[in-house]
């Protein structure tokens, strides 16, 4: 009742005691997340400065961050960082820059892994984009795919094939009375009559199918190379992982690659005479 009373004789101020506790309180929020920002762009600083990755998930999990955001290390720059390049890729955002200083040099949109998990009797893949600190190794023109066998598992899968994995000096049966082997460099098949024919190169979803299976070709052979794929351009960042161009321009913005960063060839083409070897690759 005495509450009900303060309202009714005194409304006005009572109302205003409480709008100003209001403001206080969404004051005092906004405070506090502005500072865990500020604490957060400062340790991002100091994890480029000091080359050491492990401090950004320390700091993240201090302050409860979630997001991947990276406005906060663009608006800032890394002292160390001042006067040589280095790249910056966000998984949450797709986004890529080119970083020198406080200057951004590039910046454009990628693919990234889709995070799904792909299992195969007792293989099991994961297919996410690595988050850390790597650095370009090499520098690739018109670069070939060499496809891992979770490429020939996944495809068997997908047209409901099995798989057969071929190695030298070995052969499989075609089904039709003729064999498929490997002759140098070249998987080749054995025709019932006796003659002898290249399967030529690698193609992405033409692979070689025997008997219901398809074949995952030995590596060093031509059809476990595939043309196009990676698109005109690589920045190799080791164990498999890379930044290249793509023969399908329209996944770029989207969570759909194996692991590996892609660009639109136009953008990779115009990054790479940016980015000597050595340059560090920062990850979120």
């Amino acid at each position: 009742m005495a509450i009900a009373d303060a309202f009714r004789f005194g409304g006005r101020n009572a109302w205003l005691l409480l709008g100003a506790f209001a403001v206080a309180t969404a004051v005092s929020a906004v405070l506090l997340t502005r500072t865990a920002e500020l604490r957060y762009e400062r340790d991002v600083n100091r994890m480029v400065f000091n080359d050491n990755v492990g401090v950004l998930e320390e700091v993240r999990a201090k302050i409860g961050a979630t997001t991947d955001s990276l406005k906060n290390l663009l608006a800032s720059a890394p002292v160390a960082a001042a006067d040589k390049p280095y790249l910056v890729v966000s998984i949450a955002e797709r986004k890529l820059w080119l970083k020198q200083g406080s200057r951004t040099l590039f910046q454009a949109p990628v693919a990234t892994g889709s995070g799904k998990e792909f299992v195969s009797g007792t293989n099991r893949y994961r297919f996410q984009t690595p988050r850390g600190r790597l650095v370009v190794q090499l520098k690739e023109v018109d670069p070939a795919w060499i496809p891992p066998d979770w490429h020939y598992l996944e495809q068997a899968r997908k047209r409901g094939l099995g798989v057969v994995k071929l190695a030298r000096g070995e052969s499989v049966p075609t089904g039709d009375g003729g064999m498929i082997y490997v002759a140098g460099s070249e998987l080749v098949k054995r025709t019932p009559g006796g003659s002898v024919v290249s399967l030529g190169g690698g193609r992405e979803d033409r692979e070689v199918v025997a008997g219901g299976n398809i074949v995952i070709p030995p590596f060093g052979t031509n059809a476990r190379r595939y043309e196009g794929v990676l698109g005109t351009r690589r920045l190799n960042l080791g164990d498999g992982y890379g930044i290249h161009g793509t023969n399908k321009p329209e996944t770029v913005g989207q969570a759909v690659s194996h692991g590996c960063v892609r660009m639109r060839n136009e953008d990779i083409e115009r990054l790479f005479e940016m980015v000597p070897v050595g340059t560090p690759v920062y990850i979120y």
